[in-house]
């Protein structure tokens, strides 16, 4: 299937292009880009136009690093619903991990990751092949909009401790240089970004834990709308949306995927998973951010998770953290 991309994203760059003085309708008319499409959240265009789209804008500009300018030209909106889930974010590090997860919904031409450093936490950005034209010029869209987006909630003065970037080094490179505060590579064999532990862990003014619970659950659908082979997120939507009635068996899952039982395992076998560790996992992370909002007490959070009974919850939690959830929540409420 043709990669798409979400339609609102275009925005960003339409903006970008008039900061330049051009006629950003024409130009997107011109790749088969209707301006209209940028109003619709649940539009999206195939991502070959954006790419040929940055290979025009980065022939009519002069300055090679203009893709920068996407940090001043965004708002949440743009991002669609995980605009807002960021926004929500408890810290840089789970709103990141947010950003990967949902990540498809964005665009399909690309993919991401979180990596541990030695200095602290990396986010990778991996794309399909490109020229190197539309390669830097998206590349730094998408790194000064991501780095924008965590100085957004943690603060103006927040500084990566180092990005590295494939396209060839600008001749005038001191501006990548102010605009992270960080020394920047290029030529690199990755496009990503670093920033500090102790930035990447910090609790957040800015977060709402049970917005963020609800935001999820609109991601999560969207992505299992979004691609239906996709068995992993079409199971986390319904496990979502269902597990606080109790656990949801796999024969229950398989009839509302309307596949048979075998089907569901084969499909999640070629995932590397099985049904029950898929609820184990989206229990443990579901755990753990139910633990960050203090207004879900441990038998809310038992039976929001589908558990019998609390000492059920608990063992399985000592499963996945080696401690209890009332000791978890502890030593976050003292780091914090």
């Amino acid at each position: 299937m043709t990669p798409t991309s979400l339609a609102t994203l275009g925005l960003i760059a339409q903006r970008v292009l008039e900061m330049h003085g051009l006629d950003a309708t024409a130009m997107l008319a011109r790749h088969g880009i209707d301006r209209a499409l940028l109003d619709n959240p649940e539009a999206r265009i195939p991502s070959r136009a954006w790419d040929a789209l940055a290979r025009d804008a980065a022939a009519a500009i002069p300055d090679p690093a203009f893709g920068l300018l996407a940090a001043r030209c965004w708002h949440p909106s743009n991002l669609g619903a995980l605009g807002y889930a960021w926004l929500t974010s408890s810290t840089l590090r789970t709103g990141l991990g947010r950003v990967v997860r949902y990540w498809r919904l964005l665009g399909e031409a690309s993919s991401t990751r979180l990596e541990e450093a030695p200095a602290g936490l990396t986010f990778v950005l991996a794309r399909q092949a490109q020229d190197p034209a539309s390669g830097a010029v998206t590349v730094d869209f998408v790194t000064s909009l991501l780095v924008d987006m965590c100085r957004m909630n943690a603060g103006s003065s927040l500084r990566p401790l180092a990005v590295r970037l494939r396209r060839v080094r600008p001749a005038d490179h001191q501006v990548y240089r102010r605009f992270f505060g960080c020394t920047v590579h290029f030529d690199a064999d990755e496009d990503s970004i670093t920033i500090a532990r102790r930035d990447a862990d910090r609790q957040l003014p800015t977060s709402n834990r049970q917005l963020a619970w609800t935001l999820d659950r609109i991601l999560a659908d969207q992505l299992a709308r979004l691609d239906q082979d996709n068995i992993v997120a079409r199971c986390q939507a319904q496990l979502f949306e269902q597990l606080s009635s109790g656990e949801m068996s796999e024969d229950s899952m398989a009839t509302q995927l309307h596949m048979s039982r075998r089907t569901l395992q084969r499909k999640l076998a070629e995932a590397d998973l099985t049904y029950q560790k898929l609820v184990d996992d989206t229990r443990r992370d579901l755990a753990l951010r139910h633990l960050e909002n203090p207004r879900h007490s441990l038998t809310d959070i038992t039976f929001l998770l589908g558990f019998s009974q609390q000492s059920a919850f608990t063992r399985a939690f000592k499963r996945w953290t080696g401690l209890s959830p009332a000791e978890y929540r502890a030593r976050r409420n003292s780091r914090a």
